[in-house]
């Protein structure tokens, strides 16, 4: 089991039921590291026996210590004192809510000013250093939950998740029309249509991209409606639901702009997940944004 919770240090206690192993069996097994990690870390001698460093090789016992160290990559992005709003957090990584109109990473339009920036001036206000690990992104203008990890190791664990499609995704969206289902599931391929291009479109050459949805309300010419993703394509929800012909409200990129709110109307309202370590079930979830309640209201009355 492990036994701390440090950032850049992994510690786990050998259990009775793994007695007579090998170091690098329980590294791979029960600590749930990746081949990858396990060669860079021996390589760099960051693994260790009872404190001792040594082959990988050498059979543990019951009540025995593995320690591994994780490399210091230290964060690199510029800090901007922009608010940031911490969901969740532990010492392997963290959970915010992205407010609408701000870029997760900087790019060549976006140098400065992102929420990579927000969260470099995060740690800096708590004389903290560790490498900014994006796990999931969001659209500039969508808002709602991503996650960050702080070390290698967790950013292995989550991301292996996702690509299992053991990470369940929750969004809210306001699409344009009256979806007459209740409930229904797109499946259908997504792909760029040409190499290059921003935008996506359903292709049968695409790669599989599954969406399930729930209508919560519907109003005289929009539908509110609560969405899981299966796969976690680019653009997948605004894909998909403009190709069924009720693009999110306010797309302007698949759909038409909107008067009542200068954005597509989508927000990331929830992700549950297993915590690196423990394999506890974290639920990180972000409330609405003012702008989406605000047009909630309005199509209401």
């Amino acid at each position: 089991m492990f036994i701390n919770n440090e950032t850049l240090k992994l510690a786990y206690q050998i259990e009775s039921s793994e007695d007579g192993l090998k170091v690098i069996d329980v590294l791979a097994s029960s600590m749930n590291i990746s081949s990858r990690l396990i060669r860079k870390c021996k390589n760099h001698k960051q693994i260790y026996l009872n404190g001792t460093w040594g082959s990988v090789n050498r059979l543990v016992h019951e009540g025995d210590v593995i320690s591994l160290v994780l490399d210091h990559d230290e964060n690199t992005f510029e800090p901007n004192a922009i608010p940031v709003d911490i969901i969740y957090e532990d010492g392997d990584m963290m959970a915010v809510n992205k407010q609408p109109f701000l870029v997760v990473h900087p790019t060549k339009g976006h140098p400065v000013g992102t929420l990579a920036n927000a969260l470099s001036n995060y740690q800096k206000t708590r004389c903290e250093n560790y490498k900014i690990r994006f796990i999931n992104r969001l659209d500039r203008d969508t808002s709602g939950v991503v996650l960050i990890a702080k070390n290698a190791f967790a950013q292995q664990v989550i991301s292996e998740q996702m690509k299992l499609n053991l990470v369940k995704k929750t969004y809210f969206a306001v699409v344009d029309g009256v979806v007459t289902q209740d409930a229904g599931t797109i499946d259908l391929p997504i792909d760029r249509a040409n190499e290059g291009d921003i935008k996506r479109t359903v292709l049968s050459s695409g790669l599989e991209s599954i969406t399930h949805f729930q209508v919560i309300e519907r109003y005289s010419k929009h539908t509110l409606v609560k969405i899981n993703l299966e796969t976690g394509r680019t653009h997948q929800i605004r894909v998909h639901f403009a190709h069924i012909g009720h693009p999110v409200h306010g797309d302007s990129l698949y759909g038409t702009t909107s008067v009542y709110i200068d954005r597509q109307a989508l927000h990331c309202a929830e992700m549950i997940f297993s915590a690196p370590r423990t394999k506890n079930e974290i639920c990180a979830s972000a409330e609405l944004p003012a702008d989406l309640l605000k047009l909630i209201h309005m199509l209401t009355h």
